[in-house]
């Protein structure tokens, strides 16, 4: 870039000298003075000095000024590319907090189908047990009441026979006590329920 600014200002240099010297012989020829007149040496020292402020400039303040504004350029570059990338991250972490949300959705309805399952396989245990239990109480109950029918019968029988022994002792005015009599009574008894079942068959 030195090299462009400078061979942009040595040819203006050397197009100006020309043109001074040119305005110098012709001011000197109408007597000099006027108000468009050019002073050669003038010219010349002004061209020198604004090159070498030039020059001064270029080297000590454009330098720093160029690096300050390429410096701003990367920290704006940088700050854009990180927000980039910070952009992707929040998105790819967002898509991942989706992905773990859809799956603690589907693990909760698992759960939940299980939940359900493992409550109608316990209702319907305990309906089987409950069953079970009733049909173990029926059994217990029919097997209590058929133990007192036997028992109840067995203390009718007994009183029947005491009655008819009774009743006999009287019609013959005898004692009717003994165990013949008694056995004699009880044959008799069963007889007569076991012809009151055939009949009832």
């Amino acid at each position: 870039m030195r090299l462009r600014l400078s061979s942009v200002f040595l040819p203006a240099v050397f197009l100006l000298i020309p043109v001074s010297a040119f305005a110098q012989e012709h001011g000197a020829e109408e007597g000099g003075g006027g108000l468009f007149s050019i002073n050669f040496g003038l010219s010349v020292w002004t061209v020198v000095i604004f090159l070498c402020v030039l020059t001064v400039l270029w080297r000590f303040a454009f330098g720093p000024i160029l690096a300050a504004v390429q410096a701003r350029e990367d920290g704006i570059q940088k700050a854009l590319d990180e927000a980039k990338s910070r952009q992707e991250e929040a998105e790819k972490l967002l898509e991942e907090h989706k992905a773990q949300l859809a799956d603690a959705r589907r693990q909760a309805q698992v759960i939940l189908a299980g939940g359900r399952e493992a409550a109608g396989r316990l209702q319907k245990e305990l309906e089987g047990k409950a069953r079970e239990e009733s049909e173990a109480i029926l059994v217990r109950a029919r097997a209590e009441i058929g133990r007192e029918r036997d028992a109840a019968v067995e203390v009718l029988r007994r009183e029947t026979v005491d009655l008819a022994l009774a009743a006999a002792s009287k019609l013959l005015h005898t004692k009717l006590d003994g165990e013949q009599d008694r056995k004699l009574v009880m044959d008799f008894i069963d007889g007569l329920s076991t012809k009151s079942s055939g009949a009832e068959a």
